[in-house]
């Protein structure tokens, strides 16, 4: 457990301060149960299994095991997530089952030492001052002020990377409150954030439906990726294109609720510290600007329809936070992990249907998630229909080859996304085909991972995005009705949807979405990495401060 675990952390500090946890751990144990064995398998479990489960998070969601998981995670939705993945299931069984088997059998087959020599009473008053004297050591070594405060408060860009799993989890216990950016104190108050152009508007209000597409990217950001079956509709213009490019997002590999929370509130997550992991949680009770009710505000009836159980994440609840009129569990219309995109657009067609005949009249803002994209990709190529049968990027293609485990999943990924495809061009005559003024917006939440393996195959940039290229996907916006208004971002952040989404629709905007829009148009589509640091600034005390955006 020591060279797997306490000895594996990144640091020299983290080190030392993993290995001092698991020593007064152990000394605890000890004292407690008077069983040395006993004391020495309950502390190799406790750290190794924080260690393992660390590692298999980092693995399939790229963040490590942090403290808020114990509470927010451990719910039917998750198992229902990690029944999808036989590893984890089976690790998941085994844990569950061997390590209080384990236990029980060390407890009961080992005998209680005598710790002291002397009678009774002064062998429990020993145990009891022995258990707690280590108990009181474990405690201030935990205290983010204590004797190893400098392990404590990472950046989050370093604590979901650097892979200390057993220091990250004992030391996010401390990250799980909110914490708003720090607003210097030279902000530019004489910036201002109120717009004051003409609106420009269709006739009569668009009817609005936003795609989340999961972990969906344009395939063509992948050097090797020419062949035909990288060239899909639903990344290329067209006559009712308004919007499209590269989209910068927050997360990588998973995550899709922080996605969520920065298309409804334009907000990026990363802004609140390791808390904004729990977006759906903690920070949709307490935001005051959203998405849906900018449209609600123009008089539209804001829906989502949510492809599965509203229980998993917190969704149903957050979706309620975030404004909407309605949340349709996709479980109640049969869809489910096994659904493909086609089953989620009758399942739309459906409830669009319904909604219009029951408020005639009233536009409707629709915001929707695919869930077939969602990894694992790893289904057997032979069970794919041609030509995603057998290996696409082979040794015929060097230097464009691929091992069989990026093909295996590159395949896969390529086959569902033909199937996305064909669904974006369904919907996209149904809404646009009409005569009724309709808005399309889909883009995807986060590039797969394909276990961390997608980061292997060399991508194709903007000079933009370079530093963030794992974390660039793709956005299409269309309407069927002219915009005047020319949208033109190198690449886009995810937190500027929403306004750019009003701006087509013609929505009017409230205090919020034209700061949001101004910002948008001065870093040229960019956030955080935004190069002009005091206008972001005057930004983020303007909505946090002024407008109180985020409530207490």
């Amino acid at each position: 457990m020591f060279a797997l675990g306490p000895l594996a952390e990144h640091t020299t500090d983290e080190k030392i301060f993993a290995a001092t946890l698991a020593l007064f751990t152990l000394l605890v144990a000890l004292f407690a149960s008077a069983r040395l064995a006993f004391a020495l398998l309950l502390t190799a479990l406790l750290f190794g299994a924080i260690e393992l489960a660390g590692t298999l998070k980092f693995l399939y969601l790229t963040t490590p095991l942090l403290a808020p998981d114990l509470e927010y995670f451990l719910n039917s939705g998750t198992i229902a997530v990690i029944a999808r993945y036989p590893l984890l299931l089976g690790i998941s069984i085994a844990a569950i089952v061997l390590i209080p088997l384990l236990l029980v059998l060390a407890f009961l087959g080992e005998r209680a030492a005598l710790l002291v020599q002397h009678a009774r009473a002064v062998r429990i008053g020993a145990r009891v001052l022995g258990t707690l004297a280590a108990a009181c050591l474990l405690v201030v070594c935990l205290a983010p002020n204590g004797p190893f405060n400098g392990v404590f408060n990472k950046p989050m860009w370093i604590t979901v990377n650097d892979k200390s799993f057993i220091t990250d989890f004992f030391t996010s216990f401390n990250d799980t409150v909110i914490v708003k950016p720090v607003i210097p104190p030279d902000v530019d108050h004489r910036l201002s954030w109120k717009m004051d152009r003409p609106l420009q508007a269709p006739p009569k209000r668009p009817d609005v439906v936003v795609i989340l597409e999961e972990s969906t990217f344009d395939p063509h950001i992948l050097k090797l990726c020419t062949l035909p079956v990288c060239k899909r509709k639903m990344f290329e213009p067209d006559k009712q294109t308004r919007a499209h490019g590269l989209l910068s997002v927050h997360t990588f590999g998973g995550g899709t609720w922080t996605s969520e929370f920065s298309l409804l509130t334009g907000l990026a997550h990363t802004l609140f510290g390791n808390a904004g992991l729990y977006a759906p949680y903690n920070l949709a009770p307490k935001v005051a600007f959203t998405l849906p009710r900018a449209f609600k505000s123009a008089g539209y009836r804001a829906i989502a329809l949510y492809p599965m159980s509203g229980d998993f994440l917190n969704a149903r609840n957050a979706y309620d936070y975030y404004g909407f009129d309605e949340f349709y569990d996709g479980t109640q219309y049969g869809l489910d992990w096994e659904s493909h995109d086609a089953d989620l657009l009758k399942v739309f067609e459906q409830v669009y249907t319904d909604e219009k005949r029951a408020h005639p009249g009233q536009p409707l803002f629709v915001f929707m998630l695919t869930l077939h994209q969602h990894g694992p990709h790893m289904t057997p190529l032979d069970q794919l229909p041609a030509p995603y049968n057998q290996p696409l990027f082979t040794g015929k293609f060097k230097p464009k080859a691929l091992d069989d485990w990026l093909n295996l999943n590159l395949g896969n990924y390529l086959e569902r996304l033909q199937q996305s495809d064909a669904m974006i061009s369904d919907l996209q005559k149904l809404l646009l085909g009409g005569e009724y003024p309709a808005v399309l917006m889909h883009f995807g939440d986060h590039q797969p991972s394909f276990d961390g393996a997608i980061n292997e195959i060399p991508k194709d940039v903007p000079k933009q995005a370079r530093l963030t290229s794992n974390w660039t996907t793709y956005y299409m916006l269309r309407s069927n009705f002219p915009v005047r208004q020319k949208f033109d971002y190198p690449v886009l952040d995810i937190a500027f949807l929403g306004s750019l989404a009003l701006d087509v629709a013609g929505v009017p905007k409230n205090d919020f979405y034209q700061a949001n829009t101004l910002l948008r148009e001065r870093c040229k589509g960019r956030y955080l990495d935004c190069g002009d640091t005091k206008t972001v600034a005057s930004y983020h005390d303007y909505i946090f401060t002024k407008l109180e955006d985020l409530r207490e």
